[in-house]
């Protein structure tokens, strides 16, 4: 596995910001660790991100898992030229919760030039695994260069 490097020059609070009036920011989710090796975010299950059966909702799995994946492609990157975007995301749920945090955990498999692959492991507050899923981005031109 190549390592990514994330950029941890940039800050836990500069990345919660730029998730201001998005979806993440709506269902409560915040960055809480950065290191070269992998980001990680949390999101409350509550209200906002159960199903009707009072289970952690699949899909708001999915937008934890591509929200940090998301954002640690960007940010091995020099944005000044580049962004990642997401190209294919699968997910297997593999425990249920009902109640408190759950951890996105994002780690590079593959980072090349045209491509990254992502794996995005979700825990919950004792590490449990509660899904694993798998992020595919499309590195492209930075159309604004900036």
């Amino acid at each position: 596995m190549k390592q990514a490097l994330i950029d941890t020059s940039v800050s836990l609070e500069a990345l919660n910001y730029r998730c201001r009036d998005t979806m993440a920011q709506h269902i409560g989710l915040e960055f809480c660790e950065i290191t070269p090796d992998f980001l990680r975010a949390k999101m409350p299950v509550d209200h906002r991100t159960r199903q009707a059966l009072g289970m952690l909702n699949g899909g708001a799995s999915c937008v934890l898992a591509e929200t940090v994946g998301s954002m640690a492609a960007n940010l091995v990157l020099d944005r000044t030229k580049y962004i990642a975007l997401g190209l294919d995301i699968n997910a297997n749920h593999v425990r249920g919760i009902s109640s408190g945090y759950v951890f996105g955990t994002a780690r590079p498999v593959h980072i090349g030039k045209k491509t990254h692959v992502w794996e995005i492991h979700i825990t919950d507050e004792s590490e449990n695994l509660i899904c694993i899923s798998r992020l595919t981005m499309a590195i492209i031109d930075n159309p604004k260069g900036v």
